[in-house]
């Protein structure tokens, strides 16, 4: 990847995040890639979801991990965001990927650090592994967390997928590269906040490839990618020049 625009959780400025309503507006605007978060439902269905409950982004209150997949269809994950989107629904990872091979978008998936438990990780990671299965060959993937044990977990269990390790601002420290090495990372995902150019001179002699999050701010991104960064993660992808785009 270079100097590539990554739509966080879809088009989350022009639709709900992380619905397919979202999804499905990157091929429009020439977004080749987005990031999305995947976390469990208590039956082991994968979801596409941020937030470990839906109190948020639904009309409904209460924990992921307490209902199954036959509540998913009553419950409205787009009203709140506005009038067109009443009626959208949390997607599955299952239906999220057909959405990828149909429309040919690459995926950077987030794998939620769970509340719930190491059992339901080690489920998660499974279910993961099995239905990304599913995923066209032609399709680019990054699997990231920042849940570095559970990212080691799945990089072991799947070595040929690219992971990602995810940084906040406050927990990059200077072992930084002991953890990418630990979780056999591909990429450093930093936070945007608190990023030097030195920083990123360091990620990127180190051989790891840099993908920032989350990037509002045109020029900001500009300078970003001047400073050699490889992706830049937006909530406003379709605002980019299309350079980036296409």
């Amino acid at each position: 990847m270079h100097k590539t625009i990554i739509a966080h959780r879809g088009m989350s400025s022009l639709a709900p995040e992380n619905t397919l309503a979202a999804f499905s507006l990157c091929k429009e605007h020439g977004v080749k890639w987005f990031e999305c978060d995947v976390d469990i439902l208590q039956d082991g269905t994968l979801v596409i979801s941020h937030d470990d409950t839906l109190d948020r982004c639904t009309d409904k209150s209460g924990r992921l991990c307490d209902i199954t997949r036959n509540d998913l269809e009553s419950i409205d994950a787009g009203s709140w965001f506005g009038d067109a989107f009443t009626g959208e629904r949390i997607p599955t990872l299952q239906q999220l990927i057909c959405l990828a091979n149909d429309q040919q978008l690459n995926l950077n998936i987030e794998i939620k650090s769970l509340p719930a438990g190491a059992e339901l990780s080690q489920l998660l990671i499974s279910n993961l592994i099995s239905e990304l299965q599913a995923l066209n060959s032609a399709r680019e993937l990054i699997v990231s967390s920042f849940n570095h044990q559970v990212l080691a977990e799945f990089k072991r269990r799947s070595p040929n997928t690219s992971v990602a390790c995810l940084f906040e601002s406050h927990t990059l420290g200077h072992d930084w590269q002991t953890i990418i090495e630990y979780c056999r990372a591909d990429y450093i995902h930093p936070q945007n906040e608190g990023l030097t150019k030195e920083m990123v001179r360091e990620f990127k002699d180190s051989g790891i490839k840099v993908n920032v999050w989350t990037v509002n701010d045109l020029a900001r991104a500009n300078e970003l990618f001047n400073w050699g960064v490889d992706g830049i993660c937006t909530d406003i992808a379709q605002q980019f020049p299309s350079k980036y785009r296409m």
